[in-house]
């Protein structure tokens, strides 16, 4: 029952792992553009942060895109500091798996990457996402501002309007204000283009951009 907990409920910050005071090694250099990681970034460039199950294939999504500059894979939304993969997999760190992008607002617009997030996964699952289990794959949008705020609520009444018009649950996607990004190791860094065969684990749910959310 302990272990079906961990994977269904967020601990409280007693509860929570410890962690450490130095952040993990991680990559130096994005794999697909060889970009900084960890930046400096471009002048002007912006950050969104958004958890939508295994961070393998939800940054994927997001690298593809025109505009974005940069994607990186970590943790956030939890209360361990610095987390290591083992320890966020435990359910006992209450981080979600997230991507971090980094993007160029005068070619790509925050309203695209919310239509990509939203058309990436099922944001009606709660603490899993299709076969993966956990409080580290809930769906979430971490935002950086209240203009982010306001686009991301707007956007999640939209697809809620539209996803109940077809018969689906209400959408469990949390909007919450981004906090520390804690960047995950190496090997999780643009893992599906070292590894192009490996697993994703995202499903959307067929449904397009609604009425509402534009490009």
């Amino acid at each position: 029952m302990f272990f079906l907990r961990k994977k269904s409920t967020i601990p409280t910050p007693a509860e929570a792992l410890p962690g450490r005071a130095a952040p993990i090694p991680t990559a130096e250099r994005h794999h697909v553009s060889g970009r900084p990681l960890k930046g400096p970034y471009p002048e002007g460039a912006r950050l969104a942060t958004f958890g939508l199950g295994c961070f393998w294939g939800a940054e994927r999504c997001f690298w593809k895109l025109p505009g974005v500059i940069v994607t990186a894979v970590g943790y956030g939304a939890g209360h361990t500091p610095n987390p290591t993969y083992e320890e966020v997999c435990s359910g006992m760190t209450g981080h979600n798996e997230l991507v971090l992008v980094v993007y160029d607002p005068n070619e790509i617009s925050y309203e695209t990457l919310l239509k990509t997030f939203f058309e990436s996964h099922d944001p009606t699952q709660g603490m899993r996402q299709g076969n993966d289990v956990g409080t580290q794959y809930r769906s979430g949008i971490y935002v950086h501002d209240g203009a982010q705020r306001d686009a991301a609520e707007r956007a999640r009444a939209a697809y809620q309007e539209a996803l109940s018009a077809r018969g689906y649950p209400d959408i469990t996607t949390e909007i919450r204000e981004a906090g520390p990004f804690y960047f995950a190791e190496d090997y999780h860094q643009q893992y599906l283009s070292k590894n192009p065969g490996g697993y994703c684990g995202l499903g959307g749910t067929g449904i397009g951009c609604p009425v509402g959310v534009t490009a």
